[in-house]
């Protein structure tokens, strides 16, 4: 009898562990369900980020525009402030950093201010790293659009776009 009481008890204690861990993670699951719903900019469909063979031609008709994931040739951005093709943007969106957006001409000193608050001004190797914030040109960018990988933030203030930036830098396709 004292056996079987002493069998009952473990089984008991095991089921109320198993309850107690199976509670925590439930738990954990659903904070991390709720955090991207409090991500800045609108999330975006996944389009892989497959890197393409040279002369394959990279599909653009399914991008969004700004693209924010896709096939693409893996290109460095080697400079800011200037135009930035489809390749360029899904590298650089691919590995981390963020590219803000606004209309031709001088970019906004916010967003001059921005970069340099939070990454510095522009380098090549940072970005290879996936820690830069890249100012670029783009017609039809309203205030500014902020791009990472898979989330856009359209037509909004420079204050909006840095605290995009800083949300997700350094958050590409594999964070």
């Amino acid at each position: 009898m004292r056996r079987a009481l002493v069998g009952l008890l473990g089984v008991a204690i095991a089921v109320a562990a198993l309850g107690g861990l199976m509670f925590a993670l439930a738990s954990r699951e659903n904070a991390e369900v709720a955090a991207p719903s409090r991500a800045p900019g609108e999330e975006q469909p996944d389009l892989g980020a497959r890197h393409l063979p040279a002369g394959e031609h990279v599909p653009l008709e399914n991008l969004t525009d700004p693209p924010t994931s896709g096939p693409h040739h893996p290109q460095p951005v080697e400079r800011d402030r200037a135009t930035l093709d489809p390749n360029e943007i899904l590298h650089a969106l691919e590995l981390g950093n963020v590219i803000l957006f606004y209309e031709p001409g001088a970019p906004p000193r916010a967003l001059q201010a921005a970069q340099r608050e939070l990454t510095g001004a522009f380098d090549p190797e940072l970005a290879a790293a996936g820690q830069a914030v890249i100012l670029a040109p783009r017609e039809g960018a309203g205030r500014v659009t902020a791009a990472a990988w898979r989330r856009l933030a359209r037509d909004v203030s420079p204050q909006a776009a840095r605290a995009f930036a800083e949300y997700w830098l350094g958050r590409g396709a594999a964070g």
